[in-house]
């Protein structure tokens, strides 16, 4: 999986997903729209302030960091002895393939397709949700370091800086930001 330098590919879209309503999955879509500054179109979501219901209980004027929520398809491989997952149950937006999200720091560039730029803000953090979906899976999806630190598993959210259409296939293009590079941090 390649995460360097802003000409490498990074791999591609094997999904993506949206819903309406606030569930915890998402349907499959041949096609997402993706508008700057707000998200997937038509997804919960949508928004430029902030729409977890749980953030909007604290501060519903709150900048919507989490747009846009992307999972590594490689992390239903390494759970596949214990869960099935397809793509969009745990919510995602986009599913990938190739690329090492959790790898990637803060406000790396994601060009999707042709048009689209996302830019990652953070780590997902999984709530409870997640083991009435399928039970054991946060602690699946949660591990920790040699020094103890807690490592989350469950995908990165990001904002859009580039509107436009994505859809299954689409190549990935990965533009590290400047350094020194900060890590991905609960978001």
């Amino acid at each position: 999986m390649k995460t360097k330098g802003a000409e490498d590919m990074g791999g591609s879209v094997l999904a993506v997903s949206l819903s309406e309503r606030h569930t915890f999955s998402k349907q499959n879509r041949e096609r997402v729209h993706l508008v700057k500054g707000l998200g997937v179109e038509g997804d919960a979501h949508f928004g430029a302030t902030v729409k977890h219901r749980s953030r909007v209980a604290q501060n519903p004027n709150q900048p919507n960091l989490r747009q846009v929520h992307l999972l590594q398809a490689e992390l239903f491989e390494q759970l596949k002895e214990r869960f099935l997952i397809k793509p969009g149950e745990m919510g995602e937006n986009i599913t990938t393939t190739g690329v090492d999200l959790l790898g990637l720091p803060v406000d790396t560039v994601l060009t999707i397709g042709p048009t689209v730029k996302i830019q990652l803000t953070g780590l997902r953090n999984p709530c409870a949700q997640i083991d009435q979906f399928q039970p054991g899976l946060m602690k699946a999806v949660l591990d920790k370091d040699q020094d103890g630190n807690l490592i989350r598993k469950a995908g990165v959210m990001a904002i859009v800086l580039a509107g436009g259409s994505i859809c299954p296939g689409d190549s990935i293009q990965i533009q590290l930001p400047e350094k020194p590079f900060k890590p991905l941090e609960r978001v």
